[in-house]
């Protein structure tokens, strides 16, 4: 049923520009460098300053040992480390490390999904995913994920989850304790020494081994550049990113066939073209359509959103997002990291340039299925200066905090980040990348990933994409006020 001009004028009445949302994340406006103003901010507010003093845990102190600078009080532990630590079976961690999410494993422990965001031939890395027997989609192919146990007493144990799959970039939990994996990458068989199809999700079960034998790509969510996936827990829906360009990306939503129920194993059951994906078509309060989300200037725009049927979601002679005509789909840049939380879905558009209409250095937006509403929460004027420490870009993998607002991570230029972001959009800074992969000449940093709080809310865990570190980060967590 599409969402008429009526009804979207209706909710925007009733729910306000900011459509105020309970839970942990409520309204957030904006960071640093943000182009809002103090019309983003809560009634009585200040705008946001540099790193919103009076919220965070205070500045970053250097770490002498040249990996991670963290407020007073904090402390962090290196809990893998590609061509360091060793799985299992004795081969070294994979590199590249990238979406993240932790589940509660038995006996007390911590059990972490791990992508390894791997492109191309295995021969092109150190450090591949090891192709374990009877968990192998592609041989040729050197991404996947590990799974990482960390026991009460500190022990550490990692094993792979599934192996032969391509640029496994971000991913999602599900409601019901698994980990979908997502390819960045839709590389035909026989291409780039490829000899299976890629561009797809898969599913991986950080507790039972054997339910990950024989992978299996979830072919109804559409094959296409994928970043993150989120599942609602009550009506059902799928939502995916894209991460593309040429032209740009889509947003996707999956509604599952008539009766489907969700559980372990189930997706499985699921025929290639089980149920209906779709792509956003996005309009203003006056019933304008929106072409692009970068459009949006202004911290708490409201967009109602239709969904436009997808006609092949396998792209067997056109790729997804071509397969639309201009007028047709709202299409966005670096569509990247998603979270549930609060009843929606957090969204991350990482950055804007020359191929979007209005240039930006990273948006959040918040979808509400219930009034199917896209809400700009955060916004990130352009960088003037990425190797200052200070200013943020390049928003990327996403977490709802138990302590209130957002946790990001930072894949910009320059300086990188793990930054909150609190309800009423003041941001304070949690830890800095300090691991120079560069030269002392001439610095550089790699982006943060897979930013994701333990199941009880102590531990923040957080990757350094390259060579490939797991890091947990424990301290004097507190709820975050509005500032």
């Amino acid at each position: 049923m599409s969402l008429t001009r009526r009804d979207f004028a209706r909710n925007s009445a009733i729910t306000g520009a900011g459509v105020a949302l309970a839970g942990s994340a409520g309204v957030l406006a904006s960071a640093p460098n943000a182009l809002a103003s103090t019309e983003a901010a809560a009634e009585g507010e200040k705008p946001a300053d540099a790193h919103g003093g009076g919220v965070g845990y205070g500045p970053l102190i250097p770490d002498p040992k040249g990996i991670l600078a963290l407020p007073a009080g904090f402390t962090y532990r290196v809990i893998t480390y590609s061509g360091k630590t060793k799985l299992e079976s004795g081969e070294f961690t994979p590199s590249n490390h990238d979406g993240t999410a932790t589940f509660d494993g038995p006996r007390g422990t911590t059990l972490l999904v791990n992508n390894h965001e791997l492109k191309g031939p295995r021969a092109n890395w150190q450090y591949p995913v090891p192709l374990t027997d009877g968990l192998v989609y592609d041989p040729a192919a050197a991404g996947g994920c590990t799974v990482v146990e960390v026991r009460p007493g500190g022990q550490v144990a990692e094993w792979v989850g599934i192996a032969g799959t391509s640029t496994n970039c971000a991913g999602g939990r599900t409601p019901w304790g698994t980990w979908l994996t997502c390819e960045e990458n839709s590389d035909r068989a026989g291409t780039n020494g490829m000899t299976k199809d890629h561009g797809y999700v898969f599913e991986v079960d950080p507790v039972d081994r054997r339910a990950n034998r024989d992978p299996k790509p979830l072919k109804f969510f559409g094959r296409y550049d994928h970043e993150a996936v989120v599942i609602d827990p009550r009506r059902g829906h799928a939502y995916l990113t894209e991460d593309a360009a040429g032209p740009n990306g889509l947003l996707f939503r999956w509604t599952p066939p008539k009766g489907f129920e969700y559980g372990h194993g189930k997706f499985r059951t699921l025929a290639d073209d089980a149920g209906v994906l779709q792509a956003p078509k996005c309009f203003d309060s006056g019933g304008k359509f929106v072409d692009d989300l970068s459009r949006a200037t202004k911290i708490g725009t409201v967009y109602g959103v239709d969904w436009v049927d997808v006609p092949d979601r396998d792209a067997k002679s056109t790729p997804v997002r071509k397969q639309f005509a201009d007028g047709e789909i709202t299409r966005a840049r670096k569509l990247e990291g998603m979270w549930w939380g609060d009843g929606g879905t957090y969204i991350v558009s990482s950055y804007a340039r020359e191929e979007s209409p209005v240039q930006h250095d990273g948006q959040v937006w918040f979808y509400d299925p219930k009034r199917r509403t896209l809400t700009l929460k955060v916004l990130l004027g352009v960088n003037p200066d990425p190797s200052q420490d200070g200013a943020l870009d390049g928003p990327d993998n996403i977490t709802v905090s138990p302590y209130g607002g957002l946790v990001i991570a930072e894949d910009g230029e320059g300086v990188q980040h793990l930054f909150g972001a609190t309800d009423s959009g003041r941001t304070y800074p949690i830890a800095r990348n300090e691991l120079n992969i560069g030269t002392e000449d001439d610095p550089e940093y790699s982006e943060f990933t897979g930013v994701t709080f333990s199941c009880d809310g102590k531990t923040l865990y957080a990757n350094i994409q390259t060579p490939g570190v797991m890091l947990a980060i424990t301290g004097p967590w507190k709820r975050q006020k509005r500032g």
